[in-house]
């Protein structure tokens, strides 16, 4: 009679799948994410991957990781340490266990445990467990690279391609351990391999092989798990990750506004999937153009701009360095444009595949001149497409280039994502040319509510005017080197900024009487809500402010940082937002959070140090200034 394995429901689970980099984790970690999200599970990622090409197999520096939180509910971030590790060789175990709960199972191919992988990995001895205190109970060892070559032996396949299949076997062990349907599994991997159906087959075979091991020989642990989905909305859901949302944002508010989109880019890490997303929509009105250098993408998409399309040019934080000029020269000229930063480790090359948000005061204040430019800053992945959708209707409406931050983490990362109905979102009106300016045409002209000029199209009969990086008069268009001319257009552009309305900066939490508001903008907010809510549920009284909007600030914000007698502001960089609102705020000197690590926040380290703060004294006034504490 064969022994039944109890079933446990949970609420949420961790997975990390890690590996060298050509090991396929991360195809593995998103197949798991998508079924999950195809079941109606809240998911979260952290694809975590080295920026070598290729480093030495099984090499510490080589390991790549991938690491999803799948919840019941709302999940919001990829947790501090995972349920289930999965690590294909030793070098993996080695660097990734650091992220596996004491309880965690953990799963290996003893193939990849050999003397020299023990070497690379630098380990001291062949008991590998017992030198990082890892009890075997715990650890599900299976041979994998023979199974999957013994799964395959007879389809003719050579050895090297055998090996590409490893980590499906490891999917497969995973599925079984979380009771998920691989029909799921199959139809991500028809769909991917569309035009390869034997390697589609061969995946498939070895999932199967990998769940059956794990259902055969129960695999070590004493149960499996299932996560059913709880309140969820009707609708379709996808998988999504930020990059993805944010061609989709820009694509849904050229839908909107009735324009053509125009991307002009070079590729640079970690924003090329937008540019790789919206090349795939040339039936959607989409133009793309790989440029041959920063400059070109976004002089470029300003001509777009001009010509009359939804432009917009994507990059990262070394591009931003280099496109200034023409971000200047899009808002000398008060033209439409957005500029996607997705931020990332620096400074100079630094970190590509790591994650910062240490472009922030670049972003404001990194142009010669009286520059000011609207910058909206997204929270997740999913509201990558919310915030690109707000960055086109700001540019269109406003007359004005926008820069939307996103930032490697939630670029590359996932969530599930409720697909909107396009009708729903918020109408857009660029700001055209009116009838009665045909032949009287000036393209300074400003509607007095906005300070927004006037958009005419080229071509266009009786609309004929000139635009350049010379600064104008503010009444004919001409160049103009007036003294008086120059102050009076640096205002009324700031003022045109300024005038942009945002929503007021929310406040989560224990609005009224929270003893400690923390504030922080961006990528963050996941990681600062879960803080937030494990200390409320400790009995603290402890609210959340996040900015998404940083130029220009909430109109409420002052009143609402003016509330709380402790203030803490976390980023991921030394400091850069707790400066703007030190500039902008009288008398504002908040408690810092700092970290520059090129990883996110971690949320138990967050709610150790935030109880540190509850508990501390006030902070004394001294000659009429407060003090800022940089905690540690």
């Amino acid at each position: 009679m064969e022994e039944q394995i109890e079933v446990k429901e949970v609420d949420n689970v961790v997975v990390h799948f890690s590996g060298d980099s050509g090991d396929g984790m991360q195809l593995a970690g998103n197949i798991f994410t998508t079924i999950s999200a195809t079941v109606g599970n809240g998911v979260s990622t952290f694809p975590d991957y080295p920026a070598d090409i290729r480093a030495p197999q099984g090499s510490l520096t080589g390991v790549s990781g991938f690491q999803v939180h799948v919840g019941a509910g709302k999940v919001y971030t990829p947790g501090d340490r995972c349920d289930v590790l999965v690590a294909m060789n030793a070098a993996a175990l080695k660097m990734q266990y650091r992220h596996c709960k004491p309880n965690g199972t953990i799963i290996i191919d003893t193939d990849s445990f050999g003397a020299k992988d023990l070497q690379k990995a630098e380990f001291r001895s062949d008991d590998y467990l017992g030198e990082m205190g890892i009890d075997p109970d715990r650890v599900v060892a299976c041979p994998i690279t023979k199974m999957v070559k013994g799964c395959l032996a007879d389809t003719g396949m050579d050895n090297k391609s055998m090996l590409k299949c490893r980590n499906m076997f490891a999917l497969g062990l995973v599925c079984w351990l979380f009771n998920r349907d691989l029909s799921l599994v199959d139809n991500f991997l028809e769909a991917k391999f569309k035009k390869k159906p034997a390697v589609a087959e061969a995946n498939k075979r070895v999932v199967r092989a990998g769940y059956d091991y794990g259902h055969n020989v129960h695999a070590s642990v004493p149960n499996t798990y299932r996560i059913e989905s709880k309140v969820k909305e009707a609708g379709r859901y996808m998988d999504i990750t930020g990059n993805k949302a944010t061609a989709y944002g820009l694509m849904a508010a050229a839908e909107k506004a009735g324009l053509r989109l125009f991307l002009g880019s070079y590729p640079i890490t970690p924003a090329t999937d937008i540019l790789h997303e919206l090349a795939k929509h040339k039936s959607m009105g989409v133009t793309t153009v790989q440029c041959e250098d920063e400059i070109a993408g976004c002089a470029s998409a300003i001509g777009a701009a001009f010509a009359g399309a939804l432009a917009a040019t994507s990059t990262s934080g070394p591009g931003i360095c280099l496109k200034s000029e023409a971000m200047n020269l899009a808002l000398i000229d008060e033209l439409p444009l957005v500029i996607i930063d997705v931020q990332r480790g620096g400074p100079s090359t630094g970190l590509p595949t790591k994650s910062e948000q240490t472009d922030l005061l670049q972003v404001l204040y990194g142009r010669n001149g009286e520059s000011p430019m609207p910058v909206i800053a997204a929270t997740s992945p999913t509201d990558c497409f919310d915030a690109a959708y707000h960055a086109c209707k700001i540019a269109l409406e406003h007359m004005t280039p926008v820069v939307l931050l996103t930032d490697a983490f939630i670029a590359n990362g996932s969530s599930a994502w409720k697909l909107p109905d396009i009708e729903e979102l918020p109408e857009i009106h660029p700001h055209y040319a009116t009838e009665e300016q045909k032949y009287k045409y000036t393209p300074y002209k400003r509607d007095p509510e906005t300070l927004a000029r006037y958009w005419a199209i080229p071509g266009t009969e009786g609309y004929t005017h000139i635009l350049g990086g010379l600064e104008k008069d503010g009444e004919t268009g001409s160049i103009s080197t007036d003294p008086e001319n120059h102050d009076k257009m640096d205002r009324l552009r700031w003022d045109k900024v300024a005038r942009i309305p945002v929503p007021d900066l929310q406040v989560l939490g224990d609005e009224k009487d929270a003893d400690l508001l923390i504030v922080g903008f961006g990528s963050s907010y996941g990681h600062l809500y879960s803080a937030m809510e494990e200390l409320r549920r400790k009995g603290n009284k402890v609210a959340l402010a996040q900015f998404k909007y940083i130029n220009p600030l909430p109109k409420n914000t002052a009143e609402v940082l003016g509330r709380y007698k402790k203030v803490v502001v976390a980023e991921q960089n030394l400091g850069q937002l707790a400066a703007l609102l030190r500039i902008r705020i009288n008398h504002f000197a908040p408690y810092q959070y700092n970290q520059v690590k090129g990883q996110p926040f971690v949320v138990t380290e967050l709610v150790a140090t935030f109880e540190k703060l509850l508990k501390a004294p006030l902070p004394k006034e001294e000659s009429g200034t407060f003090y800022t504490k940089i905690l540690q």
